[in-house]
């Protein structure tokens, strides 16, 4: 127990910070999940609520990432309304959730967490520099105080039919001289708090910037209040946390699932949909946050999938939305100085303490403030110095991280993911076409010798080059390809090496020899 705690001087300040990105992240995916209408049962906020709290607790219990935060991800919102629209129930969707849970805990024990292997680093920086970007651009209207979208949206198309940048237009003819100065306020007091000299202080070691911003925002606006009513915030632009006045009222907030919907085959479907989007997102997040760790620690993905799918079945069982690993509150908690998963737990044990005790105190805090907050965490995402060094990397590397920029910035997380998976594997291929073998060319009394060396795995991926190679061989030569490296050739390359051995070599007289080439058996159409 005592090793446990013993990083608790780092931890508790990194919980601090993660629950004040948490508080608005789970409030805003849950208000935007209750945009359903004619529903039985439909969600209300505090289900945002509700996940965050078992994403920090449960999940981060059984979780062995030592840094990574799960809860309500803004991504799966689409899938929610749409999943609760199919079937009608709020409360059928939560046996939906359950379902997924189970899912991902089988997908644990069969290994699927390797998949996590197979994102590019190019990819994931470009992931990461993308969210940068998008916190930035979302939180600037809150910062100015214009709240049309929900604290915490990522999606480049809003339902009312603006965008990321339209926001910010119909921002500037909203603004609201309160929320700028708090915001300012409060960006300045960030940026001093990440000087190397508030640093050695002990004082600001267990208290965060970010515990300082909130205090003083909702300072502020108490004088705004009493003394300047034009920059006065109102209760539309500050937290807005359902208030519990008694014990039952918190049990209002919970709902249950209604296992009758197992006789429903969109339960099933819907079930599938949200263990593969959530389990992917949760990937995504797990090696993005492994390279931001300062530690370079390796989260055993398939023990994250479990404990993602315990904390879907606690979730849906008391009436929370889906869970994941969110990559927004786990890079808070690393630029907060996080050393364990306490931080992570702590966090979760935060959020349900004070929206019990203490709701109306977090009611009055300014989402400017929370805004800047957010800000600041997007800038250390997308530094510039990300993109000097993907650049000198080479276009390899630039190209599908700028892509995948693009891409998540105009659609979506998984959709940007996809783009800049599509341009890293046609750079792959690319790669392949022109690395599968190396080439030797000689003159031997007037005639051409040339030897081509198979490297050691020879795939279909392979065959276009070996393919335009062979055809670029000149008349009257004496060729030689050279299998002696190889460890496995594919059907398709030997195919292509009988076609040119019993046809184009014959036709331009060309004198050909293989060396560790399996012979196959060839018939003519």
């Amino acid at each position: 127990m005592k090793k446990l705690f013993s990083n608790w001087r780092s931890d508790f300040p990194a919980s601090l910070v993660v629950f004040l990105v948490a508080l608005p992240l789970c409030l805003g995916v849950g208000l935007a999940s209750t945009n359903t209408e004619g529903i039985h049962g439909m969600p209300n906020i505090f289900s945002g609520i509700i996940a965050g709290v078992i994403g920090g607790v449960v999940v981060g219990s059984f979780s062995k990432s030592r840094i990574g935060v799960s809860g309500p991800a803004a991504g799966l919102i689409t899938i929610v309304i749409a999943s609760i629209t199919t079937l009608g129930s709020f409360e059928g969707f939560l046996v939906a959730i359950v379902l997924s849970g189970i899912i991902q805990i089988i997908a644990g024990f069969l290994g699927m967490g390797v998949l996590a292997n197979y994102f590019p680093s190019s990819v994931i920086k470009g992931m990461l520099a993308a969210i940068g970007l998008t916190l930035i651009l979302k939180e600037i209207p809150h910062a100015m105080g214009y709240d049309a979208d929900f604290f915490g949206d990522e999606a480049f198309f809003q339902p009312d039919g603006h965008n990321t940048f339209s926001e910010i237009f119909y921002a500037l003819n909203a603004l609201h001289p309160g929320s700028i100065l708090i915001a300012l306020v409060s960006l300045a007091i960030l940026i001093l708090f990440d000087t190397n000299r508030m640093k050695k202080l002990a004082l600001f070691k267990i208290l965060p910037g970010a515990l300082f911003v909130v205090a003083i925002g909702i300072l502020l606006n108490y004088l705004f209040s009493n003394f300047g009513k034009n920059f006065a915030i109102t209760e539309k632009h500050l937290v807005e946390l359902p208030v519990a006045k008694s014990f039952e009222d918190v049990l209002s907030f919970l709902s249950f699932p209604d296992f009758s919907f197992l006789s429903n085959p969109n339960v099933y479907i819907i079930a599938l949909t949200i263990a593969f989007v959530g389990s992917l997102e949760t990937l995504l997040s797990v090696e993005a946050t492994d390279k931001l760790d300062p530690e370079k620690h390796q989260t055993p993905t398939n023990r994250e999938l479990k404990a993602q799918g315990i904390g879907n079945i606690v979730s849906g069982l008391l009436g929370g939305l889906p869970v994941t690993q969110v990559i927004v509150r786990s890079s808070a908690n690393i630029n907060a100085g996080a050393k364990s998963n306490i931080s992570t737990i702590f966090h979760g044990f935060l959020l349900l303490i004070t929206i019990l005790f203490i709701p109306k105190l977090l009611n009055s805090i300014p989402l400017a403030s929370l805004a800047a907050i957010l800000i600041m965490v997007g800038y250390k995402l997308s530094k510039i110095q990300l993109y000097k060094q993907l650049y000198t990397l080479g276009f390899e590397q630039f190209i599908p991280f700028i892509a995948t920029i693009i891409g998540v910035l105009f659609t979506d997380l998984l959709r940007g993911i996809g783009i800049g998976m599509a341009i890293s594997i046609f750079y792959i291929l690319r790669k392949n076409f022109r690395n599968n073998f190396s080439q030797e060319t000689n003159v031997s009394d007037g005639k051409n010798e040339v030897t081509i060396h198979l490297s050691e795995e020879v795939t279909f991926l392979n065959k276009g080059g070996i393919q335009k190679t062979l055809n670029q061989i000149p008349q009257n030569t004496l060729l030689t390809i050279n299998g002696t490296r190889c460890k496995e050739i594919d059907y398709d390359v030997l195919e292509i090496i009988q076609n040119f051995k019993l046809f184009t070599a014959k036709e331009k007289n060309i004198e050909l020899k293989t060396i560790n080439i399996p012979d196959i058996s060839f018939q003519k159409n």
